[in-house]
């Protein structure tokens, strides 16, 4: 089944990698932030290598978001996403995985998990009827 792994972070701390720019890892030494980076790319080697991860983005900065509504008929546009929100979709990765257990470990081992949400969300199929 295939899961979307969606990143959170703050604004205020917006570019990508998003887990490298928060405040706690901007604290750290350069070894441990090295240290997460390598665990990062070990995680992406891993879900290539079994062939779970379907793909994924990095998106741009909340700043450049454009939000659409249709009340009556008439289409709205307005900038930004919810601006009371303290966190923001920073990117996304798909991953087909054998259980929403399995989904969530790759989730748990994402560096950003450490400092912001990593949410998983199955992707239902066209029928919808595995849900």
């Amino acid at each position: 089944m295939k899961y979307l792994i969606m990143i959170y972070s703050n604004p205020k701390s917006w570019g990508h990698p998003i887990f490298l720019r928060v405040p706690e890892a901007l604290a750290m030494s350069g070894e441990e932030r090295d240290a997460m980076s390598g665990q990062f790319e070990e995680l992406l080697r891993e879900i290539v290598e079994s062939g779970e991860l379907v793909g994924g983005e990095a998106l741009a900065d909340p700043s450049q978001v454009k939000t659409v509504r249709v009340r009556e008929g008439v289409p709205a546009t307005t900038d930004g996403p919810y601006l009371e929100a303290k966190e923001h979709l920073a990117g996304y990765f798909v991953v087909d995985c054998e259980s929403p257990e399995r989904a969530a470990e790759i989730a748990s081992r994402f560096p950003d998990a450490r400092f912001a949400a990593v949410e998983v969300r199955p992707i239902m199929a066209s029928s919808g009827q595995e849900m």
